[in-house]
């Protein structure tokens, strides 16, 4: 029987950490450390997500601790907001499970040059000619339909291939993380299934909790970062939640079942076979990391379209000297090769982000050069009605995280049980009372990413900025919203 942790097992480091120690259970090869405050602490066991941590710090050469984020929640394998670190060279792992099903799911937010008075006469038909322009909902396919020949380009070239070809800008590629493209990505690892399912589905926001939302942002932080990322009050933006669609999906589903047979001949013992890894330094490990880096272009090509898809209706209702800059792309579901200090030496890492994401710290040659004084966005966003926030990456977070952040508020409530406690229709009302425009294809699906099936954003975010994971910049509100469902 694998011995799961309670409330009374976490040890209290400071206001803003908690810890399983690693002598919790004998196949711990490091500390479970989450990072919450108290009223989030409350409602930390009512899922499996401690559980899954506790196991993730069994994983063959897992370095300093297993993390969870605020937002942390019941995920396959690896809780959601789960953040672990394998170092190469003690034979570490990469597992599927910590990087999750939608690969490189993120979060985009463009600015524009116009006040929120400017575009408030405007709003409803922005809302409904960018839902009409942006196919969303389950297997829902977009305006372009790819051969395969012409996908392996895309999986090979991300957001800038769509950039060669036509579509987008040059700032679309400077400001996005890995400037859109990983370079170890190959087109071949992909499954003929995968590459099917993803022919048509770019420039889509598939379905659950992605979204489009059109805000304004009500409050400045920090006013030094938040000129860097030219954000001012009153100043309107555009967030974009989606990833890699069926086509990561499919991709993750792929290499968990080549590497379950496997597991045993590489001498791995797992305390939940969700947590299936291989070697690092496997030929199968660098399949699936070459897969990965593939769906993650995607991902980047697929918000790259939405991004245009938005810019043209943008520009037909508000004018040609309307812009929308992209501020930021910043990527959650993703495993990376860093180099971290452990134990007062550089270490070559592989760094699973499931539900979290990276957190840069001024300095930092991989933002772009205008962030570097001030450090690297990051973007969190609430839930329907809530506030969403801009933060920027830490030193404190480099040394207590690998750099790392949260991806949003974090579920609280499963979606069927979200169906049965909220009605959309009524959910639809009462926003729409808040004056937030909604634009979505049923009230069920609604219902489903209620705000109250979330945890508290403004919780969430305390804690990030308390504990040092990113500090806050600016919080924006919700003006329009657009749902996958």
């Amino acid at each position: 029987m694998i011995k799961n942790p309670t409330l009374q097992d976490l040890i209290k480091i400071n206001d803003y950490t908690w810890e399983i120690p690693k002598t919790f259970r004998s196949d711990m090869r490091v500390p479970a450390r989450v990072f919450l405050n108290q009223p989030l602490l409350e409602g930390l066991f009512e899922d499996r997500s401690m559980g899954q941590l506790v196991n993730v710090a069994t994983l063959p050469g897992i370095v300093k601790y297993a993390m969870a984020m605020p937002d942390i929640h019941e995920g396959y394998g690896f809780p959601i907001g789960g953040v672990a670190a394998t170092a190469i060279d003690q034979g570490g792992v990469i597992s599927p499970g910590g990087i999750g099903y939608d690969i490189n799911c993120g979060v985009r937010l463009l600015r524009s040059n116009m006040l929120y008075d400017e575009i408030k006469p405007y709003l409803e038909k922005i809302a409904s000619e960018i839902f009409r322009a942006i196919p969303s909902g389950v297997g829902r396919g977009g305006r372009l339909d790819f051969k395969i020949g012409e996908l392996d380009k895309i999986l090979q070239g991300g957001a800038q291939h769509m950039y060669e070809l036509g579509y987008g800008n040059e700032r679309d590629i400077a400001f996005c993380e890995e400037q859109g493209c990983m370079q170890g990505a190959r087109a071949d690892a992909i499954s003929e299934r995968a590459k099917k399912r993803g022919s048509d589905q770019l420039g889509t926001l598939g379905s659950g909790n992605h979204f489009l939302e059109v805000q304004k942002v009500d409050k400045i932080f920090d006013k030094e970062a938040a000129e860097r990322y030219g954000l001012q009050e009153n100043s309107v933006t555009i967030m974009i939640h989606c990833g890699s669609r069926g086509l990561g999906h499919q991709t993750c589903t792929d290499y968990v079942k080549r590497f379950i047979p496997k597991v045993a001949s590489w001498g791995i013992e797992l305390p939940d076979r969700e947590l299936v890894c291989a070697p690092f330094t496997t030929p199968e490990a660098q399949d699936y990391f070459a897969a990965m880096q593939a769906a993650a272009n995607y991902a980047w090509a697929n918000r790259h379209m939405i991004s245009h898809w938005v810019r043209n209706e943008w520009k037909l209702i508000l004018g040609q000297s309307a812009e929308l800059d992209l501020v930021y792309d910043v990527s959650h579901n993703m495993g990376k090769v860093e180099t971290h200090e452990v134990n007062g030496k550089n270490t070559e890492l592989v760094v699973h982000r499931k539900g979290a994401t990276r957190a840069f710290s001024p300095g930092r040659t991989e933002m772009p050069a205008l962030y570097q004084s001030v450090g690297q966005p990051v973007l969190i966003p609430g839930t329907m009605g809530t506030s969403s926030y801009i933060l920027a990456g830490t030193q404190k977070s480099m040394d207590i995280a690998f750099g790392t952040s949260c991806h949003g508020a974090g579920r609280r409530m499963s979606r069927s049980q979200a169906k049965k406690t909220v009605r959309g229709s009524e959910l639809r009302e009462e926003l729409s009372k808040q004056g937030i425009i909604i634009r979505s294809h049923s009230d069920p699906g609604l219902a489903e990413e209620a705000p109250t099936a979330y945890k508290d954003v403004e919780d969430v975010v305390d804690v990030v900025h308390n504990a040092g994971l990113a500090k806050k910049v600016a919080r924006v509100v919700p003006l329009a919203v657009i749902k996958g469902d």
